[in-house]
């Protein structure tokens, strides 16, 4: 029996959408430079804050700095993440701009106006705004304080002496904040294509399956590499994905 399979974006409104990013692509760089160059000071910021607060080291931990490279590339790695930051949202803002006319640019309608809706922007920015700081509650009081806490506990449970170092509990720190920010970013993205008509409703119900897989892999890469993280990191993302098609269905139902 032949099962038969739906694009999740038909092959046109694929096409426009890559050309769209091929057109910008020394803008996007561009902005992940001017992310990463201003990233780079920042992340000093960062890494004092996280040593003199509370909360993010265990008692019984202790840090250590093995090599004085270390914090050099702990400053990349986070200027990286600060660059990437930047760069989604103005992914996110240019979707929310251009969305409808990548659809009219790709299906040839000569006929059509180019029309730019402020509110589509605002409601972005806001909702943008709103999502990431979910991420970062989610992420401050939920997904830090208990995987912390259960990897302490795991070294102590099997007599050993916990010493973290530097780079590795910092980045495993802001890679959870990091992950968190960006994976809650995720229903605005896909409301984004739905209502520019990159990709329709039917099509991500019947590619339901491959989202969850494509999630479930995101978590991997941005979140830190253990089991625990991957599925506090995408099981959010699998909640936020179905509660999106509900108020797609249920509020969206006129274009934004």
């Amino acid at each position: 029996m032949k099962i038969e399979t739906v694009d999740l974006i038909p092959r046109a409104e694929l096409r426009g959408f890559l050309n769209h990013i091929r057109n910008r692509i020394y803008i996007f760089i561009g902005i992940f430079t001017l992310g990463f160059i201003f990233g780079y000071p920042l992340s000093e910021e960062i890494i004092n804050w996280f040593l003199e607060s509370d909360g993010f080291k265990p008692d019984e931990v202790e840090i250590i700095i093995l090599q004085p490279m270390e914090v050099i590339l702990l400053k990349l790695s986070m200027s990286v993440k600060i660059g990437s930051l930047l760069l989604l949202i103005v992914f996110i803002l240019d979707m929310a701009w251009n969305g409808k006319d990548i659809i009219d640019e790709a299906k040839r309608n000569i006929g059509s106006t180019k029309k730019y809706n402020l509110d589509t922007i605002s409601y972005s920015i806001i909702f943008s705004i709103f999502l990431g700081l979910l991420g970062i509650v989610y992420s401050h009081e939920i997904l830090i304080p208990m995987l912390l806490d259960y990897l302490a506990k795991d070294a102590t449970t099997s007599g050993l002496v916990s010493t973290w170092r530097l780079k590795s509990w910092i980045g495993f720190i802001s890679g959870l904040y990091f992950s968190s920010i960006v994976g809650f970013q995720i229903p605005l993205i896909v409301i984004l294509f739905l209502r520019s008509g990159i990709v329709s409703r039917d099509n991500v119900i019947e590619n339901r399956r491959f989202l969850w897989f494509i999630s479930l892999l995101f978590g991997a890469l941005v979140s830190p590499p253990d089991p625990l993280s991957l599925f506090l990191v995408g099981g959010p993302i699998l909640i936020l994905l179905e509660l999106t098609l509900i108020v797609d269905k249920i509020i969206l139902k006129n274009d934004i």
